[in-house]
């Protein structure tokens, strides 16, 4: 994906599940979109789609199956016509009624065909592939690991932190309150060994508001992805 990219790429992973990474990835990639041409891709095998998310599950276009036959040398403009709009955003997702699985080289060239037409791509990554190595972890210039202050997000952390130290891309924490917080987001950091960007509390009107109109407002995970927005410098 390195060649004649001109996107800034931004990974966001949950270190573990149901920890309110793919909200994230959505609110960061609306703020953005404000400014650039921005594309936010469903990478998570176990989601429902991330058009569910922001709420253009019935918004025609192009989900992940229909462009199973896309490998080779395709224009991103394309692409990016054929995807449903969430807003400016465009929105790459998985389909919830397909859960087909897409070739590994065909995504790797559409993600590629992306970066070099938009400004700024947000992928919602799958933490079993980062682990695993089959994350597209060296293409991103940064990664946002999403946590709660509980120990099953310090041990999701610990176990992306080599794949993530392999890649040598920026990287930092986002905390977000649980329902139980057992730690504070220094003792996630201290245990994890990633900085925290941000500390929000619980958004407990997110669901609602999510239901209306897909992720929105200003909530605590709006002012997490405003700060991972302005930590990365981008959007501005």
């Amino acid at each position: 994906m390195e060649r004649g990219r001109r996107a800034v790429v931004v990974g966001v992973v949950g270190a573990a599940g149901g920890v309110g990474a793919s909200t994230l990835a959505a609110l960061v990639a609306r703020r953005v979109s404000r400014t650039t041409s921005t594309a936010l891709v469903d990478l998570d095998r176990g989601a429902a789609g991330l058009d569910v998310v922001v709420g253009v599950e019935e918004v025609d276009g192009a989900r992940w199956p229909d462009l199973r036959g896309a490998g080779g040398d395709i224009r991103g403009a394309d692409v990016v016509a054929l995807l449903p709009r969430w807003g400016a955003c465009a929105v790459l997702s998985a389909d919830r009624t397909r859960p087909a699985a897409v070739d590994p080289g065909v995504r790797l060239d559409v993600l590629h065909a992306l970066a070099c037409e938009v400004g700024a791509l947000v992928l919602d990554l799958d933490r079993g592939t980062v682990v695993d190595g089959d994350a597209p972890l060296a293409a991103c210039d940064a990664v946002v690991v999403v946590a709660h202050p509980d120990l099953r997000s310090v041990a999701g952390a610990l176990a992306l932190r080599p794949r993530l130290d392999e890649a040598a891309s920026r990287r930092g924490l986002v905390v977000l309150g649980g329902p139980r917080a057992a730690l504070s987001a220094a003792d996630v950091a201290a245990a994890s060994g990633l900085d925290v960007w941000h500390v929000a509390g619980r958004d407990r009107a997110l669901a609602a508001r999510a239901e209306r109109a897909g992720p929105a407002g200003r909530g605590p995970a709006t002012r997490a992805a405003d700060a991972v927005v302005r930590r990365l410098g981008i959007g501005a």
